[in-house]
């Protein structure tokens, strides 16, 4: 058992900068990276172009990430963890090793899978947002279960260099080496706990280093144009310092920490994840020294009995417009602006949305009363049934130009065929996880 592992977050969605990673991995000293790039969303449309495309379905950055990152990783002997198989890991993991061969370069790939369920949901499932059966929300595109450690396990004792999941839940990635470095057992759930703490709060990347906590006036961080990842010791009894690789911008601190650990945490006692429920109250944060964060505390209960499943839908097409006004009356004339198109599409979009950028898009109109902006940009949008009906509200917006009123312009439109998701449950000892090896 070793005395202490480095785990580093390079990327904490899918569309975030390469280079944190490769500064990880070359001045970080790391001996697990981990890229966590999925949403929700980000693999129902995963789901969208594997049906399209056979070979395609992993995430759309996996060439660019890797391209520079895989002779790295053996050079600084860093195993990577990564979801970015997304909809299809077994084919990234075949590009991943095309990738390594143009370089040059041996490696072993481990691709982990199971996570897809659709043949498993019947569409009679209520879901969690509106208990309404799944199937009601329209044509089921695809169904992918939050797996946890479990699956992950297996393919780190493959030795294999870089292990590639689909939908695996975020501390989860994180998780799987603390208890593969340390013989955790998979019943210890206050080590687990703990795990999982140091796991969520590394998970969102710059988050963590300062990132969505930054506001020039009330909370500066510095350096925010290089923000630095961060990193965890994690020790055998679960405690952890965080850190990030000097010279990097953004900050390691308890404030930081404090608004990521309760990031998407509806109940801070109860924390549900496939591993464990784990207890975030009893957290303790420390500045031991510049850029150190020593955390402590946490716990958790015994796991759940069932696999939370995102399951993805067609949801019709997004219509939208937007069109700028600016100078005297410039509210006012987009107000109206506003006002014809209701009229012009009345009954034929039933929820249209009409916003006033500048003003009112966020928040209501009675905390922008007395606001007086200098300019606005009028934002139409609304979810139709058909693309016909979508075009329509980008059409209209754009006849503004000349049918009034006055000085409208920068107009533009756009239809998306919209994927939406929601949530239910499924039995987790129908799912059988499992992986491949590839090996260059």
């Amino acid at each position: 058992m070793k005395e202490k592992i480095r785990i580093g977050c390079g990327a904490g969605f899918s569309g975030d900068r390469i280079e944190p990673a490769l500064i990880l991995t070359e001045k970080g000293n790391l001996d697990y990276l981990v890229l966590e790039c999925l949403a929700e969303r980000t693999i129902a449309l995963a789901q969208k172009r594997k049906l399209q495309n056979p070979e395609f379905g992993y995430d759309v950055l996996l060439e660019k990430r890797l391209n520079d990152l895989l002779p790295l990783l053996p050079q600084y002997k860093t195993r990577l963890v990564t979801n970015m198989g997304a909809a299809n890991p077994i084919a990234g993991a075949k590009r991943i090793i095309e990738l390594a061969k143009s370089q040059n370069l041996s490696i072993k790939v481990a691709a982990v899978f199971g996570d897809d369920v659709l043949e498993f949901i019947s569409g009679e499932e209520h879901s969690l947002e509106n208990n309404r059966p799944v199937q009601s929300e329209g044509k089921l595109l695809s169904a992918n279960a939050y797996l946890g450690v479990e699956a992950i396990l297996p393919a780190l004792a493959s030795e294999a260099d870089i292990i590639i999941t689909g939908r695996v839940a975020d501390p989860s990635l994180f998780l799987a080496p603390m208890i593969y470095e340390f013989d955790w057992g998979l019943d210890q759930f206050e080590l687990l706990g703990k795990g999982t703490v140091l796991g969520h709060l590394l998970e969102c990347a710059g988050q963590l280093t300062g990132g969505y906590f930054a506001d020039p006036v009330s909370k500066p961080i510095p350096g925010l144009d290089q923000l630095g990842h961060p990193f965890v010791d994690v020790f055998p009894d679960g405690r952890g310092i965080i850190s990030k690789v000097e010279g990097t911008g953004g900050v390691i601190s308890q404030r930081n920490a404090k608004e990521q650990l309760l990031y998407e945490v509806l109940d801070p006692h109860h924390y549900i994840t496939p591993d464990v429920v784990a207890d975030f109250s009893t957290v303790q944060f420390e500045e031991i020294a510049f850029d150190q964060l020593q955390v402590t505390g946490g716990g958790g209960i015994e796991r759940p009995k069932k696999y939370k499943v995102s399951v993805g839908y067609e949801a019709g097409f997004k219509g939208e417009g937007e069109i700028s006004y600016a100078g005297s009356h410039a509210v006012e004339r987009a107000r109206l602006a506003g006002e014809i198109i209701e009229k012009r599409v009345k009954g034929l979009v039933p929820n249209l949305r009409v916003d006033l950028i500048g003003l009112n898009s966020l928040h209501p109109n009675d905390l922008s009363k007395n606001s007086n902006p200098y300019e606005v940009r009028l934002r139409v949008a609304g979810m139709c049934k058909t693309l016909e009906q979508a075009q329509l509200i980008g059409e209209e917006v754009e006849a503004l130009y000349t049918n009034g009123p006055a000085g409208g312009g920068g107009a533009r439109k756009m239809v998306t065929q919209v994927v939406g998701v929601v949530s239910t449950l499924l039995d987790r000892n129908q799912i059988k996880p499992d992986f491949q090896l590839l090996s260059t």
